[in-house]
């Protein structure tokens, strides 16, 4: 029997990881586990309903049945997504672009993106097109193996079936709960920690009906689905504990239909929301490559009125896609074979398609505009030499390496401290330190300031493991009793106490900076933020004019009394920051100099270091 609230629940879903992604709920990825919920319940259903009418259950049918449900629209926004991708992204783009296509075809690309470090809720400035099949392949490999490990429950009656299932529920949750704090990249893609979510709706076709018209359930689980979607955001640790409050909501939801009020039986039952859970699939492949690639297309983020009318193509799209392509083949008449055959057909081409779209990849870029500038961009976006040999220390890293370069056997020591925004430095100065002949140590960690300031955690980003490695690294100092320390930090960071100003937060976090290294060395030197690009730098010089690339902004050098303070500003800029500094690209992305500016900017950092009496 059909329940028209399900298919309201599902158009709910959709809706919110749509408005996820326009930027405008900043829980909605919490619809996710809505489809997830639902999902459980419905595929439980139709196995267990077959079990008890014919005995076992026909794998082939339903495995072809998932095929027509499921294929044909993928694979069909697959690659239109592709072909869209491909006209309007850069060359340079096409490997990671072929890449993941073959991941997304071959139904294996939450794990891929895990193991690529895509973070799904930190998204960098120009994302994957195909990240959120991440979530169609978590149902994929479900549906895969929960079949049959169902069909081999059901050999020993029924009450096994609900243990088996609410044991494995249970583990799959305490399993998320742990992966969320020591690796939430992996625990927020992997089949195994998002298992539980569909084991609820599962569970759910083994209670009993209520006696008692519970009728406020209903609004408490209305309630938790508000309360995820509007204070969550991508700070938030998720899947683990924090899943449970929109995984219940839901669950009571659906186990509570019968009672729900009048209200949400009008809003689940209209024509609208009963059209839109119809579209909610295609809803749900469109909605992030029609988000994706204007901005990609434009080189800057969306503004508000576009997100807008990106929703609305969006939905266009889906009732199209939903009308021409999954309605009738999900519903023709086929043969298993056939099915079958259509099916490795598909993914075959799915997988060439994305080897040949990285292929074409070229990594020559000629500028357009006015100046026309040759150049490699894969050279341009190269990474510091710490990033290779593991002396940049990652997300979950607390302790750097021995991390030593230059003249090991030197006298004078010179450590550079601080975050990427320091990292960026060390071409130049390890190029220095080999000309002059001291002993470099490089201490650097992603997205942990040298300046003790508190930030929340986002994404893979955890404070505990940026302040124990601040603890080792300023140990580590004091004991090398270094000649100069060198420090810089990104200066764009998000406050973790939003009640203190940002000034006066990077200030406090400055200034117990300064107590922390004050004794354990005779300089300590501060080099002031770069200036802030507005743009991805290589992309946009690839796929755009380069005079609309030159709106980087300066960085204002506020740094409290103690330091000597180095500033590279005016190096970089003079009227206004260029994308490209005297013939060299001067960032390799949104965010850091290049390797190239670096070197470049060589004499003039040692002419500052001379002038704050470092060097004779």
């Amino acid at each position: 029997m059909r329940i028209t609230q399900i298919q309201g629940l599902r158009a709910l879903a959709a809706i919110l990881v749509t408005l996820f992604h326009a930027r405008l709920v900043p829980g909605g990825f919490i619809g996710v586990d809505i489809f997830y919920v639902i999902s459980g319940y419905l595929i439980t259903g139709l196995i267990l309903r077959e079990i008890e009418k014919t005995g076992t259950l026909d794998l082939k049918s339903f495995y072809q049945r998932r095929i027509k449900r499921l294929l044909p629209t993928s694979v069909f926004v697959l690659f239109v997504t592709a072909i869209c991708a491909w006209i309007l992204f850069p060359p340079i783009t096409r490997d990671s672009l072929g890449r993941d296509l073959f991941a997304a075809a071959a139904y294996i690309s939450n794990y891929l993106f895990a193991w690529w470090q895509n973070d799904y809720q930190n998204l960098n400035a120009t994302p994957s097109p195909f990240i959120h099949y991440w979530s169609l392949a978590v149902e994929e490999q479900f549906y895969l193996v929960w079949p049959i490990f169902i069909l081999f429950l059901a050999r020993y009656g029924k009450r096994v079936i609900l243990g088996g299932i609410a044991v494995t529920t249970f583990l799959s949750l305490i399993f998320s709960i742990y992966l969320t704090q020591a690796a939430p990249i992996w625990a927020f893609y992997s089949l195994p920690t998002r298992a539980w979510e569909l084991g609820f709706g599962a569970l759910l076709l083994f209670i009993p009906d209520f006696k008692k018209k519970m009728r406020i359930l209903p609004w408490l689980g209305f309630l938790g689905i508000a309360i995820s979607a509007l204070n969550f955001n991508e700070n938030t640790a998720f899947p683990g504990k924090n899943a449970l409050l929109p995984v219940l909501a839901t669950t009571v939801l659906m186990a509570t239909i019968k009672y729900w009020p009048p209200l949400f039986d009008d809003l689940a039952n209209s024509g609208i929301s009963q059209w839109l859970g119809a579209i909610s699939y295609p809803l749900y492949l469109w909605h992030w490559p029609a988000l994706v690639l204007p901005s990609s297309a434009l080189g800057r983020p969306l503004r508000i009125y576009e997100r807008f009318l990106c929703i609305v193509l969006t939905v266009v799209l889906a009732h199209l896609t939903s009308k021409y392509v999954e309605d009738p083949l999900r519903h023709k008449k086929l043969r298993t074979a056939t099915v079958y055959k259509g099916a490795v057909i598909t993914t075959a081409l799915s997988l060439i398609a994305g080897i040949v779209i990285a292929s074409s990849a070229s990594s020559i870029i000629t500028t357009k505009g006015a100046a026309s500038y040759k150049f490699d961009l894969v050279k341009v976006m190269e990474k510091p030499a710490v990033y290779g040999d593991g002396c940049h220390v990652n997300y979950g890293e607390t302790k750097s390496g021995y991390c030593t370069y230059g003249n090991k056997n030197s006298s004078t020591t010179i450590v550079l401290y601080g975050d990427s925004h320091a990292a960026q430095w060390f071409p130049a100065l390890e190029k220095l330190a080999n000309e002059r002949g001291f002993k470099l140590v490089s201490l650097t960690k992603s997205a942990c300031p040298a300046v003790d300031s508190k930030r929340p955690d986002q994404g893979a980003f955890k404070m505990v493991h940026c302040t124990k490695w601040r603890q080792n690294s300023i140990a580590r100092i004091a004991k090398i009793r270094p000649t100069a320390v060198i420090t810089s930090s990104f200066q764009y960071f998000t406050p973790a106490n939003t009640k203190v100003s940002r000034s006066q937060w990077w200030s406090d976090g400055q200034r117990k900076l300064l107590k922390d290294l004050q004794g354990s060395t005779a300089h300590l030197i501060y080099i002031s933020d770069t200036p802030r690009p507005l743009r991805d730098i290589p992309n946009c010089l690839a796929s755009r004019n380069s005079s609309s690339c030159d709106s980087t902004e300066k960085s204002r050098v506020s740094i409290v009394s103690g330091f000597q303070v180095v500033d590279p500003t005016p190096w970089l800029c003079a009227s206004y920051c260029p994308a490209i500094v005297d013939g060299t690209v001067a960032y390799r992305d949104a965010s850091h100099i290049s390797v190239q500016m670096a070197v470049k900017l060589l004499p003039k950092l040692e002419e500052a270091l001379i002038a704050k009496g470092l060097f004779s």
